[in-house]
């Protein structure tokens, strides 16, 4: 009785020292983007971070629409996602404290090497997106309110085709993150529109490739701010602020420009 007596007592010290430790973790709670993650990039720069700071970043990743939903609730410390008009009317909203450019990549369109709207090589996306619609050719958006599907929307919007009267025909939207829907787009042979670093990073690519690229208008700017103790008090804000400084530092830029796959660079910083 004793023996299990002094156990217990033992047992409540141990968890006593846990639950102080995990309070005292240096920590913050990241809102980003599918895209973000599943290109790798928070493996890549996060180790990194933890090692100079030690401060230990967790990552909440999803969609850009979701992600600042979340910052709006308190549910995180850090915003970093790319969708540049809503995170300015976050900020202006009086959620964020500042918004900062961070880095950069661009839009592409992938399909099957079949290529039945016959796109490959097309430089204007709207003419893309056109041909993918008169031809019937199955579209695989994403429809999560991401940074991703915003801009596919006003791509859509700019090459004057609505393309929800054809939902369950050829446009099939999966609200899903952009690896999921690179899955579903390749399982279905549809095209789709993702950003490059996730689809450089992406690992079922099966007979697909990327078809159409390079226009400007496919530009995919990707900033940063901290969610504002004045509105969420319990945000760690020194901690935040300190990832984003290094983030935006000679250090924090370099490391993400030395992201690549296969040799190629998916991130390019251009913090002022």
């Amino acid at each position: 009785m004793r023996l299990n007596v002094a156990c217990m007592f033992a047992g409540l010290i141990f968890s006593g020292l846990t639950l102080t430790v995990q309070a005292q973790e240096k920590s913050i709670f990241i809102q980003s983007t599918t895209s973000t993650a599943n290109s790798g990039l928070y493996d890549h720069l996060l180790p990194k971070f933890e090692a100079a700071s030690g401060i230990k970043a967790h990552v909440v990743a999803v969609g850009t629409g979701q992600a600042i939903r979340n910052a709006r609730n308190c549910d995180g410390d850090v915003l970093l996602v790319h969708a540049k008009a809503a995170e300015e009317a976050f900020v202006a909203s009086g959620y964020g404290v500042k918004r900062f450019d961070l880095m950069y990549n661009d839009f592409v369109i992938v399909g099957p090497q079949a290529d039945p709207a016959k796109i490959s090589g097309v430089a204007e996306v709207g003419t893309a997106l056109k041909q993918i619609a008169d031809s019937g050719a199955p579209f695989a958006s994403r429809g999560d309110d991401s940074g991703t599907h915003k801009k596919e929307l006003a791509l859509w919007k700019a090459a004057g085709i609505d393309p929800e009267p054809a939902s369950g025909s050829w446009y099939r939207a999966t609200g899903s993150g952009m690896g999921a829907t690179l899955n579903v787009a390749v399982g279905m042979g549809a095209y789709a529109l993702t950003d490059r670093a996730t689809w450089l990073n992406f690992k079922n690519k099966s007979d697909f490739k990327i078809l159409t690229e390079g226009d400007a208008a496919l530009f995919n700017q990707y900033g940063v701010m901290l969610v504002n103790p004045a509105k969420c008090p319990d945000v760690k804000a020194e901690h935040g602020q300190a990832f984003i400084d290094w983030l935006l530092s000679p250090a924090g830029q370099s490391h993400i420009a030395g992201h690549t796959v296969g040799g190629q660079q998916l991130f390019f910083p251009n913090a002022k």
